[in-house]
């Protein structure tokens, strides 16, 4: 990779403002989070530590970082004000890498780190991707005398302490596998080690995978950790996933996971216990896709295409009076996305109806909801309450995960099945101004 404009030197932006949406400074960058990946790719940066007072230092995902540029950090999102703590799996770059000896494959000897730079990929992830180096001595002593190269980061090797051991490997292995291969080499693990690597692995992708885990094996992770890390888990699962767990657990310990979560996460997961698991209320999704009556098919497509959304959810849009969260005003009715994508972006949804589409009662039962799929041909249902307010939809997927023998999960895990590796990662949407007048002369 040839040096670029938009790399951004760590050792630079170290101690700038970062700062929220409303132009507000939240607290000041102290270091990267990196992980390593395998197949000789640069590590992939996860996020950022922010000094937030007193030497508070808190983790900020780069999925929440905006915008990066010389004299500032812009955040957006909410932020998670717990004490950042450092996972087996994860290096610091200022801590760990800055004065790091390493080898060159394109010259002898031994160099030092004197900054790294990071860089967004084409993929939208960042990633580390040039290092500054000086061949022996102290790296920060001979910086001074102007005796710095940059080199592609895969032109070196740490010689020693090089992002951990076998537990490290196997989660950089894992880094773009889809949530069902994860979870089967999990599965394939003995409880012992599989409560390592489940503890080495970023939140987002431990919980996708546990939603695809045999239902013992789930209770038997969630029952490892320490309750705040139990309680961030379920946060990032689905909320029928999170409840499905949940009431497989101690109501003592069931009570005390729901009380660390977030309110509003916790407040679905709590409505959906409230139903019988074979009922529509007890399978579906509280977070369908939802528009008020004004919005247009253009409003309606921009959030369709919002990558944490499965296929299943973005297949229908529902038009609702407000509040438009569950559980909404009055359901209005639903459109097929085929159907946005064939009209005019300056149309109204409500005017795209599917009129022969009837909600599911909360309290239908798996034998009315299965026929109803049948009936219908959907991949995506509305359920309603009695006063005709959506409080969610049922996808085919939920349907299955009810219809399938109880240890369906377990027996395909234990299947010779093909493994289909995913190896197109995505991050979030990150705006990047390029740090400027590079310091540093170029090495080969």
């Amino acid at each position: 990779m040839s040096a670029s404009a938009q790399a951004i030197f760590i050792a630079r932006i170290r101690g700038l403002p970062v700062m929220d949406d409303a132009g507000d400074q939240v607290g000041r960058l102290r270091d990267v989070v990196v992980q390593r990946r395998t197949l000789g790719r640069a590590p992939r940066v996860k996020g950022l530590v922010v000094e937030l007072f007193a030497r508070h230092r808190i983790f900020m995902p780069m999925e929440r970082i905006r915008s990066v540029d010389a004299v500032q950090v812009i955040s957006t999102g909410i932020v998670n004000t717990r004490r950042f703590e450092r996972r087996d799996s994860e290096t610091l770059v200022i801590d760990d890498l800055f004065d790091a000896q390493v080898s060159r494959r394109s010259q002898p000897g031994t160099w030092m780190i004197f900054d790294v730079a990071m860089l967004r990929a084409r993929n939208r992830d960042w990633e580390l991707a040039e290092v500054a180096v000086r061949e022996g001595g102290s790296a920060r002593r001979l910086a001074r005398r102007g005796q710095v190269v940059i080199v592609d980061w895969t032109d070196i090797t740490l010689l020693a302490g090089e992002f951990g051991q076998a537990t490290d490997q196997l989660v950089a292995q894992m880094e773009d596998m889809k949530p069902a291969d994860v979870a089967r080499e999990l599965h394939d693990l003995s409880p012992r080690r599989r409560a390592e690597v489940a503890s080495a692995l970023d939140d987002h992708k431990l919980a996708s995978a546990l939603e695809e885990l045999p239902e013992d094996e789930q209770v038997e992770l969630i029952q490892a950790m320490d309750n705040e890390r139990a309680a961030d888990i379920l946060e990032e699962m689905d909320p029928d996933d999170a409840a499905d767990l949940i009431g497989e657990l101690s109501p003592e310990v069931a009570e005390e996971l729901l009380g660390r979560m977030e309110p509003d996460e916790a407040k679905d997961v709590r409505r959906l216990l409230t139903y019988a698991e074979f009922t529509a209320g007890g399978m579906m999704t509280p977070e369908p896709v939802i528009v008020p009556p004004d919005a247009t098919v253009a409003d309606a497509l921009a959030i369709v295409r919002q990558e944490e959304l499965t296929p299943a959810l973005a297949a229908m849009v529902y038009v609702c009076r407000p509040p438009l969260e569950t559980p909404t005003g009055r359901l209005v009715g639903g459109v097929h996305i085929q159907r946005l994508l064939r009209e005019p972006p300056s149309l109204l949804v409500s005017g795209l109806i599917d009129s022969e589409l009837e909600p599911i009662s909360d309290q239908a039962n798996l034998h009315t909801v299965s026929r109803y799929f049948a009936t219908y041909n959907l991949v995506n249902a509305p359920v309603v309450d009695r006063e005709g307010r959506l409080i969610g939809a049922i996808t085919v997927d939920d349907v299955l995960d009810h219809v399938l023998p109880e240890d369906w999960r377990g027996t395909q895990m234990d299947s010779g099945d093909d493994r289909d590796h995913d190896q197109a990662h995505t991050g979030g949407e990150i705006a990047v101004s390029a740090a400027t007048n590079d310091p540093y002369e170029r090495g080969d």
